[in-house]
């Protein structure tokens, strides 16, 4: 396949140079019917030609939008697709006439335009258009003016125009630079077509209206969720009347070292959605929702936010036709349509692509002024577009099937799906890793993201065949290039096609990893399996066996005990399956049972505030959120997601203050977070017997060289009571009692301290003690 540098060509050069008026551009007009288009299409005659006239080396068109108007000024309407492949299209326009207007009528002119920048730039006093595709035979641009039609229409009129392949045509990229639109509120698409090939690939539809896989904008509906709404054909628009983004004169990125974050992942719509938020009905939900609330991020302390997809999503994908889940609406959003474009339903009061872009740039600056760094959850590893069986054409497919997607071309070309979606992004074609690339950089530089984590990450390490890489091209430039040098970048280091990385992502030294053992092994010893002190031990000290490699640092290790995909913390202290309310499980008024829960929580977060390395904790888990079991609720755009603020308020004194307090206990305490793993001088483990499969007890101290502050912890996770032996404190220290999750709210943490004498702690069953040598 062509490689994106023999495609480009030089702007200004030869082969993007001006075509002459007489070859190039038809002009169609379109009907668009509900979700069909019928296309009709008209050349200029002799009796006509005086509608046009020829100046300057481009062609004035004068649009005339209107059917009936059409027949009557020429007297027929015939189609010009032939003549279009043909390179004939529009030969006929070519007499030098005054051209006559009216108000149904438009003057634009055209030129053959320029190969790059892909998508819609400005060039020259004139729009550019530029899309790839390699394997095309015909592509057709398509135009819906401002004020020529509402998305509430039935009839709305699409100025087409066909392109030329000879001269509007560079390598395997189409392009046209049209003089005259607006440079704000059109709506634009693509019809292509190509060979039928099914077996070679292709998925090739004429009829559809696809959407431009480098739109920055995109239109559709306007409201969240709203099934009634009339418009599901997407489109992509620009805007370039607004002015730039006024980022603030004082305005400065975080720029927060690695070892210093403190993740928080959540949701846009779910954190502000619910009526309890206190917001009004246009603004829960949004970006500017997410802005209302970062007071309470603060007072948690996290200085990170770890966004669920926020690329425009099509939340309403499960009601495209009759299916076991067609009551369901796609809240977290992991089905990507566009990789540019913001969601344009977390706009405000339906305020639409533009509106979302803006609210979306407030909410960065908000948060990056409040200290706290903004990290993408991003999917290239699918689309939206669904498997052959259910296909949902929206972009890729029906523009270039067989350079977007993984095929087995040995199994009739059926998608390969390594997502567990339907499809695979052929994510290391150069071509598909360009447009990944500029995609990444498009957010750095236009939204000033500070980091992305990538969903499903190995499928990144897979070859145009499906197979691994060893030095997979994607990953190493993502680490090398110079504009995302800043960026966080975070891989989920495993796909559905079984390809687990854990501590063998590719990484060239930058990229760090969701350490899926850690979440297993400190489940597993929390919880009171045997046999897991030592790897318990392990994964606290920062998996040195998984990320001491290289220049790796344990920051390089995302550590997490709960996160979206899966259930949440209370849920997983209350539920061993999904609904099995005849083991126990679920809810239930036992004090009992609600207090160990209470302090099975607390030791989680313990655990995870006090490990080496980088700890991410889920949205709702501060108060003690529960979707009633359901680990798996991404289709679910209901209070099972939505953030409970009066619980967070019933619990702000209780559960709230103690994730709070831990969270301001790592922040206060370097020794928590060091950029080194921790030698035999950094820990002293109080153990003999490492061996002994039936122990669940682990003691250690982490030394403070500096300070002599050490930390003294220790977890229980027997059934029974256990009198620890505490060490004597280091020299002129005394040791103070910060954290005991047996005991109640407030005493369970007290961020000062409070002074311990004794030489044993008796250390009750399942909980676990925090102390820190003070003067």
């Amino acid at each position: 396949m062509d490689s994106v540098g023999i495609n480009r060509a030089p702007l200004g050069s030869a082969s993007a140079a001006a075509v002459s008026p007489r070859r190039g551009i038809a002009l169609r007009r379109s009907v668009a019917f509900a979700n069909r288009v019928v296309t009709t299409g008209f050349v200029v005659d002799a009796a006509a030609r005086g509608a046009c006239s020829e100046k300057a080396g481009v062609l004035v068109l004068c649009l005339i939008v209107d059917a009936s108007s059409l027949v009557r000024r020429f007297g027929s309407v015939r189609s010009t697709t032939a003549r279009a492949q043909s390179g004939n299209a529009g030969r006929s326009m070519t007499e030098d006439r005054e051209c006559i207007m009216s108000e149904a009528e438009m003057s634009l002119k055209y030129s053959s335009g320029k190969a790059f920048p892909l998508g819609v730039s400005q060039v020259e006093g004139a729009l550019n258009f530029a899309i790839f595709s390699q394997y095309a035979s015909s592509v057709i641009l398509c135009l819906k003016l401002p004020g020529r039609g509402t998305e509430d229409d039935k009839d709305v009129d699409i100025i087409e125009f066909v392109l030329d392949r000879q001269k509007n045509k560079t390598g395997d990229i189409w392009h046209v630079s049209v003089e005259g639109l607006p440079s704000s509120s059109v709506l634009y698409g693509y019809h292509v077509d190509g060979p039928q090939g099914w077996h070679q690939g292709h998925r090739f539809d004429s009829s559809a209206v696809l959407l431009d896989p480098y739109a920055k904008l995109v239109s559709g509906r306007k409201y969240f969720g709203i099934a009634e709404e009339k418009s599901n054909q997407l489109f992509g628009t620009y805007d370039f009347d607004s002015s730039p983004f006024d980022w603030g004169d004082n305005y400065r990125l975080p720029n927060l070292p690695e070892t210093d974050l403190v993740i928080y992942e959540m949701n846009v719509r779910a954190f502000t959605a619910d009526d309890s938020s206190g917001l009004s009905s246009d603004v829960r939900g949004s970006y500017l929702g997410v802005i209302d609330k970062i007071p309470h991020l603060l007072e948690l302390g996290v200085n990170a936010v770890e966004l669920l997809p926020v690329f425009e999503y099509d939340e309403l994908e499960f009601k495209r036709y009759p299916n076991p889940r067609d009551h369901m609406v796609n809240t977290w959003g992991y089905s990507t349509i566009n990789f540019f474009a913001p969601m344009s339903r977390y706009a405000s009061a339906g305020g639409g692509p533009v509106a979302a872009s803006k609210e979306l740039k407030q909410m960065v600056k908000e948060l990056h002024k409040a200290g706290i760094e903004v990290i993408l959850d991003v999917v290239y590893n699918h689309t939206n577009e669904a498997d052959d069986a259910n296909p949902y054409m929206t972009s890729f497919r029906g523009i270039d099937n067989k350079v977007y997607y993984m095929l087995d071309l040995n199994k009739n070309a059926e998608l390969l799906n390594f997502s567990g979606c339907g499809n695979t992004l052929n994510c290391n074609h150069p071509v598909v890793k360009e447009l990944i690339l500029d995609s990444l950089r498009h957010w750095v530089q236009e939204y000033h993201i500070d980091g992305f984590r990538f969903d499903l990450a190995s499928v990144l390490c897979r070859g145009p065949d499906g197979c691994p890489l060893d030095a997979p091209p994607l990953i190493k430039e993502i680490a090398k290039d110079a504009v995302l040098s800043r960026c966080k970048i975070i891989a989920e280091p495993w796909d559905c096609g079984g390809l687990y990385l854990v501590g063998r992502f590719p990484n060239w030294d930058r990229w760090a990893e969701w350490n899926g053992q850690y979440r297993d092994d400190i489940r597993r010893f929390i919880k009171g399996d045997p046999g897991m002190k030592g790897v318990f031990a392990t994964r606290v000290s920062g998996s040195a066996d998984l990320y001491q490699v290289n220049k790796r640092k344990p920051h390089h290790g995302v550590n997490f005990v709960i996160a979206h995909d899966g259930f949440t913390l209370y849920d997983l202290v209350s539920y061993n399956f999904k609904h099995n309310d005849a083991n126990g499980e679920g809810e239930t008024n036992d004090l009992n049972v609600l207090s160990l829960r209470s302090r099975q929580m607390k030791n989680f977060h313990v655990a995870l505030m006090i490990s080496q390395g980088t700890p991410m904790m889920l949205m709702g888990d501060e108060y003690g959120h529960t979707r009633y079991g359901n680990n798996n609720s991404y289709g679910h755009d209901t209070g099972i997601n939505h953030f409970q603020w009066e619980q967070l308020e019933q619990r702000r004194d209780g559960h709230f203050r103690f994730f709070s307090e831990m969270i301001k206990f790592r922040h206060r305490n370097p020794i928590l977070r060091q950029d080194r793993f921790l030698n035999k001088n950094d820990v002293t483990w109080h153990e003999d017997c490492w061996e002994n499969l039936e122990s669940k007890f682990l003691a250690f101290t982490i030394h403070d060289h500096s300070s002599g502050g050490d930390i003294y912890l220790a977890f229980n996770a027997h059934d029974y009571f256990v009198d620890a032996v505490i060490p004597p404190p280091p020299h002129h220290k005394c040791w103070n009692r910060v954290v005991d999750t047996n005991l109640e709210s407030p005493n369970d943490i007290v961020p000062e301290g409070v002074l311990f004498g004794g030489s044993k702690y008796r250390i009750a069953p399942y909980s676990s003690i925090l102390l820190k040598a003070k003067p």
